[in-house]
């Protein structure tokens, strides 16, 4: 997982205007403040240089930026890897997709370039910038064979809902940058959010929901210690899954 069921994560939604946010959308992202190791510096250094996607309003090929083809490895985004373990996890265990992280947090992007440097990891790029704004202005519409968002914040105060990423907004976006078929991973460890979640995928008319409801967990979503601990005690999790419906 890559950040504990349940803790305050870094990348979450926020109404723009109410923190001086002048674009106006939903921000994927609070910058929190986080020590950065000297090794996740040194790491970050090295490695951003080489998997680094820098932030530019301009369309991108997915297929330049990983040197191969959308037919020959699909695209997977994903938005908040938190410190990454997730993340390289999934990519070693599939080396046929390519991953495309959105993080903003340097902790966590140094984090995870030391993982992809010491597992050797060549499938993996990192964006650090805001999600919507990279959706938006880098991502070209059916660009994306899935999308992944593990346990972002829950923002679980009832005066703070309209803070969660999750919003009809967003996923709207999301669809219209992903091929036919594709797929929106959600998952979270808070009953009420996955409600939300569940709730605002299905008023997306171009998605459908690939479960009665909330759908098993894929084998691969790793569980992390975390998650474990969690099922152990009783604690829930939740995943939402739906795909794009095909075109016409």
């Amino acid at each position: 997982m890559s950040k504990e069921p349940g803790e305050k994560a870094h990348t979450v939604g926020e109404v723009g205007e109410e923190r001086g946010n002048p674009h106006g959308h939903i921000r994927s992202f609070v910058l929190r403040q986080g020590r950065v190791s000297n090794a996740q510096q040194r790491y970050y250094d090295e490695m951003m240089e080489q998997i680094g996607v820098p932030y530019v309003a301009a369309p991108h090929d997915l297929g330049t930026v990983f040197g191969r083809s959308s037919a020959a490895a699909p695209k997977i985004l994903e938005i908040g890897f938190g410190m990454g373990e997730t993340s390289a996890a999934i990519a070693a265990a599939n080396p046929q997709n390519d991953y495309l992280g959105i993080e903003v947090h340097t902790p966590g992007v140094g984090s995870l370039c030391k993982l992809i440097a010491e597992m050797g990891l060549t499938n993996q790029r990192i964006v650090q910038h805001d999600a919507v704004e990279v959706l938006r202005d880098m991502i070209q519409p059916d660009a994306l064979d899935g999308v992944h968002i593990f346990f972002p914040d829950p923002w679980p105060k009832a005066r703070h809902h309209k803070r969660r990423l999750i919003q009809p907004p967003l996923i709207a976006l999301l669809a219209s940058r992903l091929k036919p078929g594709g797929y929106i991973h959600c998952a979270t460890d808070w009953e009420n959010y996955a409600e939300q979640m569940l709730e605002v995928l299905s008023t997306e008319s171009t998605l459908e929901n690939t479960a009665d409801g909330f759908a098993p967990r894929p084998d691969y979503r790793p569980l992390t210690k975390f998650e474990q601990r969690g099922i152990r005690l009783g604690h829930g999790v939740w995943d939402v899954i739906f795909r794009k419906k095909a075109a016409g």
